[in-house]
């Protein structure tokens, strides 16, 4: 009986221990889709702009069934869980003059403008084009496009511009898969890569330009 329990007390140390390693959530294998969006509140987010310069109330704030961001100044929004291999559905629209901003996968540590992290641009007419920030690294076209001496590797997009115009509603669909991802823009695809440097990380929204909303943000199992 001694022997017994001592095994299974071996057994849970060890669950416990494995369960300690696993620092990012993944979808893989899971099954539905999990809204990170709750739609009335910042449960689960982060607002980060650099202090000193503007309440994240003011910047960010949730209006109607969409989260509101100003565009300024810079900085994001960004998931408290890192996550690894998902399929992320982010719908957004210009209320006012199209401008810039963008989604940034695989975001590291600290917060800061910006992180090391991959984007996928949403600057209005180049939603699609890759940004490598920080020194990551994508290939593209079978190309390496990392360039550890430049802060930012813009890596255009594939197809024509698939925007719609201010006021109206775009989606992204962006599949993340060990170090390869694919970005749909309204369902074209406009850029996909492979041998990420980087396969896990917090999922940002940037603030960077004019307002701009948010909504329906949620990831499912990749594909």
């Amino acid at each position: 009986m001694t022997r017994t329990i001592s095994r299974l007390t071996l057994g849970a140390m060890v669950g416990i221990g494995v369960l300690g390693l696993v620092g990012c959530q993944s979808m893989s294998g899971s099954g539905d889709k999990e809204m990170l969006w709750n739609g009335k509140d910042f449960t689960g987010w982060v607002r980060f702009v650099p202090a000193g310069t503007a309440d994240v109330n003011d910047v960010w704030r949730v209006r109607g069934d969409a989260i509101y961001c100003t565009g300024k100044p810079n900085g994001y929004i960004r998931t408290e869980k890192k996550y690894r291999n998902y399929h992320l559905h982010v719908e957004w629209r210009w209320p006012e003059e199209p401008t810039n901003s963008g989604v940034l996968l695989h975001a590291q540590d600290p917060d800061k403008v910006w992180p090391v992290c991959i984007e996928c641009q949403l600057m209005a007419g180049k939603a699609g084009d890759f940004v490598l920030m920080g020194g990551a690294g994508l290939t593209v076209d079978g190309v390496d496009r990392q360039n550890t001496e430049k802060r930012f590797v813009l890596v255009d997009k594939k197809a024509a511009t698939s925007e719609k115009p201010a006021g109206q509603w775009n989606s992204y669909d962006i599949h993340c898969k060990g170090g390869s991802i694919r970005c749909y823009v309204n369902g074209v695809l406009q850029n996909e890569g492979t041998g990420a440097t980087l396969k896990s990380g917090w999922i940002c929204l940037q603030s960077e330009g004019s307002p701009i909303e948010f909504r329906n943000i949620y990831i499912a199992p990749v594909q």
